[in-house]
């Protein structure tokens, strides 16, 4: 066999289906977005359907946390804590919750891609691999409902905080009851593990840069400027741009371009559907009769992420529209990006326990979804 021939084997094929599947929200998206294009011909109009305000804290969080994680701040502290528990409902506890606050500051599916490789180390190094199902379901779990607390937890909070101009006090309000009522079903469930003494071992980790870790966290707080109307949102990003080439260029590239490209090629579906009057018609009927259950029933087919994007141009509602797209993500696997990343990393770890992790998945996701959406109709109808 020539050299030349023996290289070829060595280039690395294009697999359409892995693109596909990896990347299949912005591709639907962007689908969607061409298809209304042909309804509605390009004008000025155009730019008016995007909301640079969310696009920007999006971005400027996305790299911030990207950074933190190229100095692996986040695995250092998890494993710091998750060590400090010497039995197995305690490290499952460790485990989930450490994704529940880890979503409130770098999203859901940033927190699970950082914690969910944690929950396999640790179940791997003191042999309980029979525990994977139910620590990856609530860690998916606790990733959906952990950032559904404040504007900048989830990034639907983000976009309809910014759209409805929702005040702080107003938004914490509205969402404290849901979120009161995720907690106490999350720890509900962690209590159900047995305190089976373990032995855990995991390797330790570099002390990560003290001064990285500060810069990083100002820029975050700055980032978070921007939803609380406090600076600019082209200022920000500027400053945390010109941050980030300087002090870590891989960050830039690390950043999720997928849900930044979502949330553009949705702004321009939900822009065009509205112009288009039959359709629009037809939307804010459906909407008008349950903003909170039609939300959810959209989340579990389009995602939670395009319908609030979708749905907030059909409503006036925003309290109803708040909770549905936070506890829609429960649910169908589709219901949220984030449960479709833990899916493909229990594949990746536990294939032979696939099965017995998608029951456990539905079981629990619509178990929580049927409370959670229960609460809310009674707590509504108390009001």
């Amino acid at each position: 066999m020539s050299t030349k021939t023996a290289n070829l084997h060595h280039v690395p094929r294009f697999e359409a289906g892995k693109f596909i599947g990896k990347h299949i929200m912005p591709i639907v998206a962007l689908v969607l977005a061409a298809f209304t294009c042909i309804f509605v011909p390009f004008d000025e109009q155009y730019l008016g359907y995007f909301d640079l305000s969310t696009l920007a804290t999006l971005f400027c969080t996305l790299a911030v946390v990207a950074a933190f994680k190229n100095i692996r701040f986040f695995t250092w502290l998890a494993k710091k804590i998750v060590l400090k528990f010497g039995n197995l409902r305690n490290t499952v506890f460790a485990l989930v919750f450490i994704t529940y606050f880890g979503s409130m500051v770098m999203a859901n599916d940033m927190a699970l891609i950082t914690f969910l490789p944690l929950g396999y180390i640790v179940l791997e190094s003191c042999q309980r691999r029979d525990k994977m199902p139910i620590v990856f379901v609530m860690q998916n779990i606790a990733a959906n409902l952990g950032g559904m607390l404040t504007p900048f937890g989830n990034p639907q909070n983000i976009y309809l905080h910014s759209y409805f101009n929702i005040g702080t006090a107003e938004f914490l309000k509205i969402m404290s009851v849901p979120c009161v009522v995720a907690l106490l079903l999350i720890v509900g469930v962690c209590l159900f593990v047995a305190k089976d003494p373990i032995q855990l071992y995991a390797e330790p980790e570099k002390t990560p840069s003290v001064w990285r870790s500060v810069v990083y966290a100002l820029l975050f707080v700055l980032s978070l400027l921007i939803v609380f109307d406090v600076l600019p949102w082209y200022i920000v990003f500027a400053v945390v741009f010109a941050m980030m080439i300087l002090l870590d260029g891989k960050a830039m590239a690390n950043v999720d371009y997928g849900l930044l490209l979502t949330f553009a090629a949705f702004f321009v579906f939900s822009g065009n559907l509205a112009r288009i009057d039959a359709v629009s018609k037809l939307l804010s009927q459906l909407v008008a009769s349950s903003p909170l259950l039609i939300g959810v029933a959209s989340c579990q087919v389009i995602s939670n992420v395009p319908t609030a994007v979708l749905l907030s141009k059909f409503t006036a509602d925003y309290a109803n529209l708040l909770v549905a797209v936070n506890i829609g993500g429960l649910g169908t696997p589709i219901a949220s990006l984030a449960s479709l990343i833990t899916l493909n990393e229990f594949r990746k770890h536990n294939p032979a326990a696939l099965k017995r992790y998608i029951a456990t998945f539905l079981i629990l996701n619509f178990s929580f979804l049927a409370v959670l959406v229960g609460t809310q109709l009674l707590w509504s109808m108390a009001l």
